[in-house]
């Protein structure tokens, strides 16, 4: 989670607003059409969770690509946030949003690494399912500006806390979101909190599962050195 540090004069203290953010590639094989220098296409990408507009929040997104890249450095100025490209080889990519002035003025760097090929080496290419990789992260404001907080708090994309002056004809605007629609959409995974937080706790359930087993091999270990070790005997 980050929480980039906000700058302006007018700000809401003890207020925090958070907005969740994906952020990956989709490559597709070119089949028939692939050459030695242009195996896939792919896109790269910063969306909403649920692919909302984030242009109320991010002004701008730079891509750093490969150096073997003409134009390595590509600038998106508005929403969708993404570059399509063709290539033969993964990299890793830097990803720097900047914000609307009123949000932030920090950039914040982020890091993801396109992939091509499958998991499974063992399968053939299809050109039909792309190679889908993102990540989820939650970008948090803390004592955000006036203007901010009053463009976004019925916005789809943010999650902003109820203040006593909101009416429930404002919270029902919100339902009625600002969702795009994309070509890709059918590829993009589905992220909300409570799959982040079940991915937590089974990730917890295995990390004392396995030191239960460690413990139970050092247990053991100890037992048979116990069996080993010559007994002393009075003479």
């Amino acid at each position: 989670m980050h929480s980039p540090k906000e700058n302006t004069s007018k700000r809401l203290k003890d207020v925090e607003i958070s907005v969740p953010i994906v952020y990956g590639t989709i490559a597709f094989y070119l089949g028939r059409r692939a050459s030695e220098s242009q195996s896939h296409k792919w896109t790269v990408y910063v969306r909403g969770a649920k692919n909302e507009d984030l242009g109320p929040v991010i002004k701008r997104v730079i891509f750093q690509l490969h150096p073997s890249f003409n134009n390595p450095t590509r600038v998106v100025e508005s929403p969708p946030f993404e570059l399509s490209e063709c290539g033969w080889g993964e990299f890793e990519f830097a990803i720097s949003l900047f914000f609307q002035p009123d949000v932030c003025d920090k950039q914040l760097d982020l890091y993801h690494h396109l992939k091509l090929y499958p998991e499974d080496e063992s399968g053939l290419q299809s050109t039909k399912k792309p190679v889908v990789i993102e990540s989820y992260d939650e970008i948090v404001f803390p004592d955000p500006s006036e203007s901010f907080f009053a463009r976004v708090q019925t916005h789809p994309a943010v999650i902003v806390p109820q203040m006593p002056t909101s009416s429930s004809e404002n919270i029902n605007e919100k339902k009625k979101g600002d969702t795009k629609d994309h070509q890709l959409s059918q590829w993009f995974m589905n992220f909300s909190e409570a799959d982040e937080l079940l991915k937590l706790a089974e990730a917890q359930q295995q990390v004392q599962a396995h030191m239960h087993k460690l413990k139970r091999q050092l247990c053991l270990m100890d037992g048979l050195r116990q069996i080993s070790r010559p007994s002393s005997t009075d003479e």
